[in-house]
């Protein structure tokens, strides 16, 4: 039985039968076609990097001196709620006992001057705890602010030192001043610039 030209390149090679394709050689895949080797990709095309190498898409990790300042604004946070409560607690329990004795209109002003002064320290832990909550995802703005914030607490806590006569005053204006000084200078630096300006997707 004759299958055709023996040297014909599109008839069935010697000793097959036509019809069927030839068995694959050992140690290579079906359909004539050679595996593509291990760990490289098909189609000739090189392997994009994984997506670690570059970042796009994942978070930057906050600088050391950005957590500095947030845990520093927290810090101040307790001090100005703590110190707000006090003060406020003591204002309303002398102007009880001013009323008591029957003085209590000649201090109200002061009792007023104090509620204000305890409002304005829990306004300012207030606003301390939301720019150190914003540090996280917030942009340029929140860093002008925190400037602003730290300036205007080192001008308090020079006050509160030279008003002090060295008593609490002044303690309490050396904490303040050195804890807004730390803050102040990490919001200039370079670090702080790349963070709150860092692209995010």
């Amino acid at each position: 039985m004759s299958f055709g030209d023996p040297n014909n390149p599109y008839g069935a090679p010697q000793g097959q039968q036509p019809g069927y394709p030839p068995p694959p050689p050992q140690g290579q895949p079906g359909y004539g076609y050679p595996a593509a080797p291990q760990g490289q990709p098909g189609y000739g095309y090189p392997a994009a990097p994984p997506l670690q190498q570059h970042g796009y898409g994942l978070p930057m990790e906050m600088p050391g001196l950005m957590k500095t300042a947030r845990v520093l604004l927290f810090i101040l946070a307790g001090f100005q709620i703590l110190v707000g409560f006090i003060i406020g607690a003591t204002v309303g329990a002398v102007q009880d006992v001013s009323n008591g004795v029957g003085s209590g209109d000649s201090t109200d002003g002061l009792a007023g001057l104090g509620y204000l002064f305890a409002a304005l320290l829990l306004g300012l832990g207030a606003l301390s705890i939301f720019l150190g909550v914003k540090f996280k995802n917030g942009g340029s703005g929140i860093r002008i602010t925190t400037i602003v914030y730290a300036g205007l607490m080192i001008l308090g806590g020079i006050t509160n030192m030279v008003n002090g006569a060295n008593g609490s005053a002044t303690f309490g204006g050396l904490i303040s001043l050195a804890m807004a000084g730390i803050i102040l200078a990490s919001m200039v630096t370079g670090a702080a610039s790349a963070w709150f300006n860092r692209p995010r997707y």
